[in-house]
């Protein structure tokens, strides 16, 4: 193994010499040219040849490589790069992942890549830019780069229609003299997006422990002041704020539940987990809460065998939100029924129904949003975090799966859990 790493390490060092002395090839010539007038001079002295020929071999095989050369202020040119001669501005501009157009002194189009022709529409050569974009900061912009003096300038701009998005406009001249410039659309709608979805969080998260801790501020302060000494309202204020807390805690504990689930990748593992058995267990620890709500649990899963890849405690964790709202919102329906619905092909469906009040139509699409309630007096009344289905709805995600909703008024609401077999 050390012999055929030296003879590895010997030819890849014999191919560097080869191609430094290449490179240096007309360098070595004037060398040899030099070496020989220097021969003749000192009078045949072999030392003095030997000694020149030796200096300019080392010289020439250390000869750094060819680089490109430099503008300047550092800049390198890519026009003088070999391979860049090739390049068109159409390649060029196809590179650019972003839409990117080209246009000159009279504000018409000589240049669009594909992604601006998908991003908005017809851009082809020709057209008119004051007239593609009538937004006020779109004509500030391309007026700004048709003026005098033109520099690079960045606008934001919104576009409504077919969805909303908002783009990070730059545009700058191209070269000094040309009459062309160039304009650049970043698309920042996501992040917009996911910081919008933080400060709802956050200001989400803030209210609905807010509500609590002045809850239990107010009852501390009664206790220290005009209830000091009443035994009776004592009692019942600790019992309150007693409350209070489990709520922040069930809070807290959900929103770890949701931070952690963010933070793992989203695949789950290929363990197989039995169905049957997780809804088994959710029902067997539900029953107490069953039997206080006056609600009893059907399990009409027979016993076949359900199994899909996946994460028990996770699966757990999603029946068990699932049966515990039934058993709360659909208490008066005085029955809750868990069965295997028809599902496709590699697919398994499981239905949790209950008989309540049901859930309006309009709440229907948002009821898995944090903090999203249809009903938040009903909700806190039985101690919701507004978190549950927000948990539920990551974790089928990261299961490759999917949970669907219906409901009519008077009739009650089934929420379908659906898993890939395999």
């Amino acid at each position: 193994m050390t012999d055929t790493s030296e003879a590895t390490n010997g030819r890849r060092l014999a191919r560097l010499v080869r191609g430094r002395l290449w490179q240096a090839r007309w360098l070595l010539a004037a060398a040899v040219a030099v070496a020989l007038l220097l021969h003749l001079a000192g009078g045949g002295s072999g030392l003095l040849l030997a000694a020149a020929v030796l200096l300019l071999l080392v010289a020439a095989s250390l000869a750094p490589r060819r680089v490109l050369p430099e503008r300047p202020g550092g800049a390198v040119s890519l026009a003088d790069a070999p391979m860049a001669q090739g390049l068109s501005a159409d390649r060029l501009a196809a590179a650019v992942a972003d839409p990117l157009i080209v246009f000159d002194r009279r504000g018409v189009v000589t240049l669009a890549n594909s992604a601006a022709a998908s991003a908005f529409g017809d851009v082809q050569p020709g057209i008119s830019m004051p007239l593609k974009f009538r937004a006020p900061e779109m004509q500030d912009l391309i007026e700004a780069m048709l003026s005098d003096h033109p520099a690079s300038t960045t606008v934001e701009y919104t576009e409504r229609v077919p969805i909303e998005r908002v783009l990070r406009v730059t545009a700058t001249p191209v070269g000094r003299g040309t009459g062309l410039f160039v304009i650049v659309f970043k698309d920042q709608s996501e992040s917009r997006r996911i910081d919008r979805m933080r400060a709802d969080f956050i200001a989400n998260a803030s209210h609905e422990l807010r509500t609590p801790l002045a809850s239990i501020a107010g009852f501390v302060e009664t206790l220290r002041g005009p209830a000091k000494n009443d035994t009776a309202a004592r009692e019942q204020f600790l019992q309150i704020m007693q409350n209070q807390t489990a709520r922040m805690a069930r809070l807290i504990d959900d929103l770890l539940s949701l931070s952690r689930l963010e933070m793992k990748a989203m695949a789950v593992g290929g363990a197989k987990v039995d169905l049957r058995q997780v809804i088994e267990s959710v029902v067997d620890s539900l029953k107490p809460l069953a039997a206080e709500s006056g609600v009893v649990i059907e399990n009409r899963l027979g016993e076949a065998k359900m199994e899909v890849p996946g994460d028990r405690d996770e699966l757990f964790q999603v029946f068990e939100n699932l049966v515990e709202n039934a058993c709360k919102y659909g208490q008066s329906g005085g029955r809750v029924v868990l069965s295997a619905t028809h599902s496709g092909e590699g697919e398994v469906a499981i239905e949790v129904r209950d008989f309540g009040p049901g859930i309006p139509e309009e709440h229907i699409p948002r009821i898995t949003e944090r903090f999203y309630r249809a009903d938040v007096e009903n909700s806190r009344s039985h101690k919701g975090t507004g978190l549950g289905l927000s948990i539920v709805k990551h974790i089928l995600t990261r299961h490759k799966g999917r949970l669907s909703i219906t409901s009519k008024l008077g009739e009650g609401a089934a929420f379908t859990v659906h898993l890939p077999a395999r």
